[in-house]
This record gives structure tokens, C-alpha cells and sequence, in this order.
């Protein structure tokens, strides 16, 4: 970013606001409130444009822990992946212990589409956990 794209503002803030603001800069380790800032806003706007456009493309993790001696379970993992397989873009299948898996299905599409290949996998017997984590392709941002 060059600074002649840089605009300063001023925020006035209640001093309490601003300590609890501080302690999470230094938990992350931000180096300026302005970086911390801009990441608050990015997310904000990023999260708006789900809700505001139904149709926009993002991209996003399913993330899910499941017992892989469920019977046919990863038989219908797998064919819920294919009824989506313009959306699946990979998938990373993790041993955790004797008993639990998880794995990462890295996907792209509207939300709606999503929303609805999620909770079809969590939906299953024997996932015991799923979580969609969406994020913008990065396309509309600076």
C-alpha cells in the first residue's frame, strides 16, 4: 500500500474500550493498532458481503471430526463430495486417534451452496463435529 493511498482518521474511544483493544493487539501481535483496525474492517466488510449478496462467490474449510468405524460412513462422505464436486475443491483426511478423523475440505460457491453441502455432512451419523469457515476469494479487496 503506498502512502498516497493512505487516509488517516481520527477514533475517540472510551479508555476501557481502548485497554481491552491494546491487550488483543499484543495477543496477536500486531505491530500498530492501525494493522488490527484494517483486519476488524476487512472481516466486517467480508462478512457483509455474505449477507448482502446471496450469489457472490467465496471461498472457505468444512472442517469435520467423525469415527471412521461408522459403517459406510466414508462411503457417504465421499458421495456427498461428488453431488458437489464443482464446490470440492480438495479434501486432507487426518488420523487423530484409533477412533477419530478429521479432515479439511477446502471449497468455493455461493453460500447458500455451502451452507447446504455442511450441513448435509454434519447430518450424517457418526460426524461428530462439522464447521464451515467461509473467507472472500480476495478478489474485491485491496
Amino acid at each position: 500500500m503506498s502512502e498516497s493511498n493512505i487516509t488517516r482518521i481520527g477514533v475517540s474511544l472510551p479508555s476501557d474500550l481502548l485497554d481491552k483493544f491494546d491487550r488483543y493487539i499484543e495477543a496477536r501481535q500486531y505491530t500498530n493498532r492501525s494493522e488490527a483496525i484494517r483486519d476488524l474492517i476487512r472481516d466486517r466488510l467480508v462478512q457483509q458481503d455474505w449477507e448482502m449478496s446471496a450469489n457472490k462467490e467465496v471461498a472457505g474449510t468444512i472442517t469435520y471430526v467423525y469415527d471412521h468405524h461408522k459403517r459406510e460412513l466414508l462411503d457417504e462422505i465421499v458421495n456427498i463430495q461428488h453431488d458437489y464436486s464443482q464446490h470440492v475443491l480438495a479434501a486432507q483426511h487426518i488420523h487423530l486417534d484409533h477412533h477419530n478423523c478429521l479432515e479439511v475440505a477446502v471449497v468455493r460457491g455461493v453460500p447458500a451452496v455451502l451452507f447446504e453441502l455442511t450441513n448435509r455432512l454434519t447430518a450424517l451419523k457418526g460426524i461428530k463435529h462439522c464447521k464451515l469457515v467461509m473467507t472472500t476469494t480476495g478478489a474485491e479487496l485491496s
